[in-house]
């Protein structure tokens, strides 16, 4: 028999209520951890799609310093051989959800987050315009924490909430907006596990 996780029992993980602040695009309570690697929206007001990545550094190792230092622009490319590769890049995304639920935010909402790279969703390209970017702590080799689908709930449910143009059917992974370039999320990550928890907020 499978093992039953802890939300397929009913003992989710408790969460903070995530609240948008529209005047200042950020997201309560997240620890605000402010990037360079942004830049103006064409139109602040076309905020329609959340794009769901996965990010681990090094590749499947969790916890350090090294995402934040990524997406603030200090990453110390000497640190480990994996990270030569990352060398001059300039990326960035507005939140990333680490292994234990925490929240950071790099970049307000109203402005363009640098995570999407070449992309294309609906036959509309170029989605850094029109998205947000949250990053999940993980990688494709390994399942997701109980806490970082309660908590990426959450935050989705908030974010729907701020920018109506964003629903539950309009919630992608990196893959799907750039196929055969990206694969993240990954296979382990439960799409049908997050659709139940935004139906069961509904």
């Amino acid at each position: 028999m499978a093992q039953m996780n802890m939300l397929d029992r009913g003992d989710a993980p408790r969460v903070p209520r995530f609240a948008v602040d529209r005047d200042s695009g950020r997201l309560a309570p997240a620890l605000w951890t402010p990037s360079c690697h942004a830049d103006e929206r064409p139109d602040g007001s076309d905020i329609s799609l959340l794009v769901v990545h996965a990010i681990s550094l090094p590749p499947c190792e969790f916890g350090g310093p090294w995402i934040d230092d990524l997406f603030l622009g200090r990453l110390d490319c000497a640190a480990h051989p994996e990270f030569e590769k990352l060398r001059g890049l300039r990326v960035s995304a507005h939140l990333c959800i680490f292994r234990d639920g925490r929240v950071r935010q790099y970049v307000a909402f109203d402005r363009r987050a640098w995570h999407a790279g070449e992309s294309s969703y609906a036959g509309r390209a170029r989605c850094n315009d029109f998205s947000i970017g949250v990053e999940l702590e993980g990688c494709d080799q390994r399942p997701f924490e109980d806490v970082q689908y309660a908590t990426l709930a959450g935050v989705a449910r908030a974010l729907m909430r701020a920018y109506p143009g964003i629903t539950a059917q309009r919630i992608a992974g990196h893959s799907e907006i750039a196929p055969g370039r990206k694969t993240d999320p990954g296979p382990f990550f439960d799409w049908t596990r997050l659709r139940r928890l935004l139906e069961c907020a509904a």
